[in-house]
This record gives C-alpha cells, structure tokens and sequence, in this order.
C-alpha cells in the first residue's frame, strides 16, 4: 500500500482548531498495521492451504484476492463514508470486519468437503478485506484531519507509514512462527493460528480506536454515487473472476467469456452514470489530461508486476518447493526489508528530485530483479539464490509507491489533487489484485498443458497415471480415504500433483512408487513460474519506459498545499 496521501488542502471539513491527539495517531497507525498484516498474511501460507484444504490452483488464487478484491473496490466509497459520517467509528468498524473475518478464516473445519471449506476461508478473507478497504483511507484522512502544516503532516504520515511498512515486514514472518505451533487439526492446519493472532490484534485496534481517537468528519461536497460504486464493483470483480477462473475453465469456456462481456457492459455503464452525476465517484475529466493517464498506466503496471513477483514467490517457496512457512518468510524478508531501510530515504528523494525519475527508476528495479528471477529455476532449491534479486524487487517497490501519488497529484489543478488521490489509490489496489490473478492465472496455465504434453507423449506415464488413479479400489479399506484424496489433489491440478508425494513407505519401511507426476510436475510448475517473473518482469520495464518519457520530463510543483 503507499505511504503517501491525498491532498487535505482540500477537504473542507479541515480546521485549524482540530489538532491531532495522540490517541488519534496511536488509532491510525495501529489499524492500518491491523490491515496491511491481512493483506500480508497468505504469503507464506500457500503451501499450507494447498496441503490442507486440497485446493485447486485458481482456489488457492481466490484466497489471495478474496481479500484483495473489496479493499480495490470499495477503497474510494469507505472514504466518502467516513467523511460524511464520521470517521472514527468507521475505523473501528473496519477493525471489527477484520477481527470477524479473520475469526470466521480460524473456524474453517479441518475435515469436509474442500469446497465448503475454501469457500469458508474465502468468506473470512473478504469480510477481512472490506474491513482493510475501510481502514485504508480512514487512518490517513484522521491523520490529515488533525495537523495543519507541512511538517505536523508530514510527522504523522510518517509514523502511519513507519506502522503500515513494519507489518508488512514483520506478518509473513508472525505468520511462519504461529504455522509451526500445533493444530489438532493436524500439522497442514496450522495456517489457522495466524488468521487467529490477527482478529485479536484486529480486536485490541478497535478498543484504541474507541478509548483514544478523536472523531472527524468532511460531510460538504460530498456525496455517496451508489450507482458508480455498483458498476464499477460488478465490472472490476467480474473481470478478475474471468482472469482467474480462465486457468481452470479455459478462456473459450461461456464462464469466462460471459466474465469479460459482464465486465464491459458494467464499464461502459459506469461511464455513463459518472458523466451524468454531479458528485461522481472519479471525476472522468481527469482522464483527458495526459499526465494523469500516464501515471494511471503506469500505476496498475507497476503494482501488478509487484504484487505478481510476491505471487510468484509464494508459490515457488511454498507449493513448489515445500519450504515451512517459517522458512518461505525468509523470501519475504528479503522483498520486504528495503521498505524499513529506505524509509527516510525515499521521500527525500520526492522532495530533491523529480518524482517522475523516481517513480521510473523504481519500476526499472522491479523489472531487472524480475528478469534475473525468471532465469532461476526452482531446482535451485536454496533461497540464497533468489535473495539478491527479491531485494532489487523490495527496492523498486518502495521508490514506487513512495512517488505514485506524489506524480499523480501534481499532474492536476490543486482543487483536484484529492479526487486525483483517491483515483490513484483505486488504481494501485487493482493493479495489486491483478498480480496474483494473472500470474496465477498464466502460470498455471502453462503448467496444466506442459503436464498434459508430457502424459501424451509418453505411454509409460500413462499407465502409471491410470494405475495411480485406480489404487484406491486396490487397498485396504483403512487407506482408501487417503489414498483418494491424494488421487483428487494430484487430479485438481498441477499444484496438487506437485504436492503428492512420489514415494510412499512400503513393507519394511522401503518406499514405494506413489505419484507418477510429482516430478512432471514440479518441473512444469518451476517453467511456469519462471514465465511468470518473465511476465511481471516485461510489465515493469514497460511501467518505467512509460514513465521515463511521459512523466520524468515534466514539472512537478509542490503538491502540498498547508492549511490554517
């Protein structure tokens, strides 16, 4: 998420008389921690929820943007909401969101069928995730309410920043410790506990909020376009649920198609209505100015190519190579720790320099660190040979999304710079969401086909695929429950036959052929991978030509204006 603001010059409910308590700081920084560990919190559990509930590749992909998905729609209409209707309650309902859907997340069952558990899972995740939408923007326009100049502002953000960068740090690393706990449900259970450890820390930010935060509200001018948040939400989900279901279905399937044509319609209709609107959600004129439309482009490419490389991480470590989760954090140390250390780096960096180049050279970094992960297969099993280049990653993203905004808000009229703002905001969490649905959706692709072509080509590994798929009518009723599920797992797709094991102990302990496509697969899985990294890779290297020309060249004015 990015640690920059819309401009409060203006939002007229601002006044010199509301100072900023420190109960109100200690609120926002707590809840948008609270939301950025949801948002961090599957990194390192793919694995798990894989081995666990069995999924299938585009279920394990939901899990993931189940959570995503609301905070990129709903993120422009939780701010109205609060401005109109008063903040600080807002925060601490989306806090309550978050403590209920992770609660909802810990009770999935250990046992029954995998779709009525996935959808559990999924149901946790999104009520997380309209939580997180409404925490998001809440935190930092209650940091802007209160502080009336440039430094007072800029001290506040920083410490919302500082908060938001630490939990991404430190979640997937949380999250691997508390994996390794005892579940009764089992070792591949205990993913639980970190959704558990979440809705308390989710509980305790609501009671802050409550006890500490001083209210704030910016009702004038401001109204909720119930008609735009409609279409754009049924265009935006529809189109992410045909990106990603194409994996499983196929992109000629009436699903997906219907998908995309679902997602036009309602995006035409959502133009239409904004035109029409004296309050629209997003301002379309701001989409005749060029500069703008260069850092929207540039945002959703850019965030996509993040948030895919962190997909694409998660699955190699996790369901590809069987890291632990507490091991596979040790990716996301590497992808995260830049944010800590350039933290006082980068915005000086906005403030000396045209925050074009920055923006420019920080989706260069993500692109060279993607191109050299693409040329390293998961057979090199060690993360150390990975590590350098996550960091080059961690580094571009934080150059980024520091100046994401800061580029955006200066390419308009300052009367414009907080629908600019906003506009940007949405832009940005789209471009997160598209991450995993594409890569995932690419990947695993690729991988069901070059899987497919290796069982034509050869007659050996179809007979053993079909004497594998029959061995449950071949063994004693007490291994007959496993040895389906294995035989449902390896046959939901290539992450599943990737996570049966080859061998199995026999008479004596001497092990025995299991699963014919452990290896197939693997090897599938790495290539279709490595394609992913390629892909987001290509993505940012586009992001920074398109920002180096259209954005680096121009003048960027100060973008902030004080009140008071």
């Amino acid at each position: 998420m990015s640690t920059t603001v819309s401009d409060p010059a203006v939002d007229p409910g601002t006044s010199p008389r509301d100072k900023l308590t420190r109960g109100t700081l200690i609120a926002a920084a707590a809840a948008v921690a609270v939301a950025q560990f949801g948002l961090s919190i599957p990194a390192v559990l793919n694995g798990l929820f894989q081995l666990d509930l069995n999924t299938s590749s585009t279920q394990l992909t939901w899990i993931s943007d189940a959570f995503l998905v609301p905070v990129a729609i709903f993120e422009l209409t939780f701010g109205v909401v609060g401005d109109r209707f008063g903040r600080k309650r807002l925060l601490a309902a989306g806090a309550a969101l978050m403590t209920i859907g992770c609660l909802v997340a810990f009770f999935t069952p250990t046992s029954g069928s995998t779709n009525a558990r996935v959808a559990q899972l999924w149901t946790g995740q999104a009520l997380a995730g309209l939580g997180a939408a409404a925490i998001f923007p809440t935190s930092v326009a209650m940091l802007a309410a209160g502080t009336h100049t440039a430094k007072a502002r800029a001290q506040a953000i920083s410490v919302w920043a500082a908060a938001l960068t630490a939990a991404g740090f430190m979640s997937p690393v949380i999250s691997g410790l508390l994996a390794r706990a005892h579940h009764p449900g089992g070792a591949d259970a205990s993913w639980r506990w970190g959704f558990l450890a979440l809705a308390v820390l989710a509980a305790i930010s609501v009671a802050i909020t409550l006890v500490g935060a001083t209210n704030s509200s910016a009702p004038r001018g401001r109204a909720l376009d119930i008609p735009g948040q409609v279409t754009v939400a049924v265009a935006l989900f529809a189109l992410l649920f045909a990106v990603i279901q194409g994996a499983d279905d196929g992109w000629t399937s009436a699903t997906v198609i219907g998908g995309f044509v679902i997602a036009a319609v309602f995006l035409v209709a959502f133009v239409a209505i904004e035109r029409r609107v004296d309050k629209p959600l997003i301002q379309l004129d701001l989409f005749s100015n060029r500069i703008f439309v260069a850092s929207a482009i540039v945002t959703v490419i850019a965030m996509f190519a993040y948030l895919g490389t962190a997909y694409s991480t998660s699955i190699r470590l996790s369901a590809i190579q069987g890291y632990s989760p507490l091991k596979t954090s040790i990716g996301f140390v590497c992808l995260n720790i830049m944010g800590v250390v350039l933290f006082p780096v980068s915005a000086r960096m906005i403030e000396r320099h045209n925050p074009g180049w920055t923006l420019a050279g920080g989706a260069l970094a993500i692109g060279i660190g993607d191109l050299v992960l693409a040329a390293i297969p998961a057979t090199h099993l060690s993360i150390a040979a990975i590590a350098v280049p996550l960091l080059v990653v961690g580094i571009g993203f934080k150059l980024a999304v520091t100046s994401i905004t800061v580029v955006a808000v200066n390419s308009v009229p300052t009367d414009k710079a907080g629908m600019a703002s906003g506009a940007t905001s949405m832009l940005r969490d789209f471009g997160l969401t598209l991450g995993p649905a594409i890569v995932g959706a690419v990947a695993l692709s690729r991988a069901a086909n070059e899987i497919s072509s290796k069982i034509a080509a050869s007659s050996s590994l179809q007979h053993a695929v079909a004497a594998f798929n029959a061995a449950p009518a071949h063994v004693p009723a007490a291994q007959k429950p496993m040895v389906q599920a294995a035989v449902g797992a390896v046959n939901s797709g290539p992450l599943g036959a990737n996570g049966a094991p080859a061998t199995v102990p026999g008479p004596h302990g001497h092990p025995i052929p299991f699963n014919p496509l452990k290896d197939v697969a693997f090897h599938a899985l790495s290539n279709a991978f490595q394609v992913g990294y390629l892909l987001c890779g290509i993505a940012a290297v586009v992001a920074a030509l398109i920002a180096g020309i259209f954005l680096a060249g121009q003048h960027h004015g100060d973008h902030f204006t004080e009140t008071g």
